[in-house]
């Protein structure tokens, strides 16, 4: 095995990271990749798996809840020690300041010198990015596109939780603790790979178009031509002050072919809808039908085990909007043994990151 997962929910950061060091035994890794609670004060947490790790590159994230062991957890950190079987050869950067438009930029040149070549030039069949990213910033959106202008390389990953605090999320790399920030990793991986995105909806025949937009503020105010939480529910059936209970099992969302690239409400704000990610003005979105999680997620995870022929490590990120759903219909346990057979780990996030920032999906990297 060239994946080793770790997990603990001892309450102090220096037992549960003592617990994790040892889970490890003597498997020398090429990486270790971390989910943490926010129960765990993060300066703290940062330090300490620095010590216990060494020089080994070390980066990871705070959570709205973890998955791991083939299950799904709360209040715990679960982490992925990767071989050099899997990795071949990676280098980490920080985005120390996310309002900085260069910031990306010279974590890019970073890479280029590691590598010896321009990031534009790498192959996206040879490498792939991992991002993990302050879910409270609102800066997802520029840095995805930022991150599309400069290589063809899939970056994928997920925004930081605090288990529904809302206060402060953090990112963790080289023994510190960000916000405003991102991590960003360029792998170079061993042996091929892949990534699953998958969301469980089915799009309805009704289309509602931003047609007043505030971008920034992801707010829309106008869908139709109409005021944005009118005409929502005008498209359900349903009164306006009755909408929000709605928005989990009709979100909208973007069609490109048979894919949906999701984008959740999450409030009405006077006759304004307030999104969870940014949505742009007169593109046509679709109200969305919820389908079955589990399922869905069974068979995407199942034809990516048959396309690879077999998964030797598997990294989820998975929307804390589908956690809440699972946890609604005692789904949970039912969702984490999805990813028992073979090393696995994930958290629940404030938004997914592939090809952009999106909602109520999950977005997995797999290795074969």
């Amino acid at each position: 095995m060239n994946a080793v997962t770790l997990s603990s929910n001892k309450p102090s950061v220096n037992d549960a990271v003592n617990d994790l060091k040892q889970q490890c035994g003597d498997f020398e890794p090429k990486m270790l990749l971390f989910f943490a609670s926010s129960r765990y004060e993060p300066e703290a947490l940062a330090g300490a798996m620095k010590d216990a790790f060494g020089d080994l590159p070390v980066f990871g994230c705070t959570t709205a809840g973890e998955i791991g062991n083939g299950s799904m957890l709360k209040e715990s950190i679960v982490a992925m020690a990767l071989g050099d079987r899997i990795v071949e050869d990676l280098k980490v950067g920080i985005v120390r300041d996310l309002s900085d438009p260069d910031a990306i930029r010279s974590v890019f040149s970073d890479f280029e010198s590691y590598y010896g070549k321009p990031v534009a030039e790498l192959d996206f069949t040879e490498y792939v990015g991992v991002i993990l990213i302050d879910g409270l910033s609102g800066a997802e959106e520029r840095t995805m596109d930022r991150i599309g202008d400069l290589t063809n390389v899939l970056f994928v990953g997920g925004s930081a939780g605090d288990d529904l605090g809302f206060r402060a999320t953090y990112v963790f790399a080289d023994g510190e603790a960000y916000t405003n920030a991102a991590v960003l990793a360029l792998l170079k991986p061993a042996t091929e790979f892949d990534i699953i995105k998958t969301q469980s909806f089915a799009a309805m025949d009704t289309k509602l178009i931003p047609t007043k937009v505030n971008e920034e503020a992801r707010e829309v105010l106008e869908f139709n031509g109409k005021p944005a939480a009118t005409a929502y529910a005008e498209a359900l059936g349903v009164s306006p002050e009755d909408l929000p209970a709605h928005f989990m099992q009709h979100p909208v969302g973007l069609l490109a072919g048979d894919d949906i690239f999701v984008r959740s409400p999450q409030q009405v704000a006077g006759e304004s809808v307030i999104f969870y990610c940014s949505v742009k003005e007169g593109i046509d979105l679709s109200l969305l039908q919820s389908t079955d999680i589990v399922a869905d997620t069974r068979a995407a995870v199942e034809e990516k085990l048959q396309n690879l022929g077999g998964i030797s490590a598997l990294i989820n990120f998975n929307c804390i909007l589908r956690t809440l759903d699972l946890e609604a219909g005692g789904l949970s346990a039912a969702y984490g043994s999805l990813f028992s057979d073979f090393p696995a780990i994930g958290f629940s996030t404030y938004g997914e990151e592939y090809i952009g920032h999106i909602n109520q999906t999950a977005t997995m990297l797999v290795f074969r």
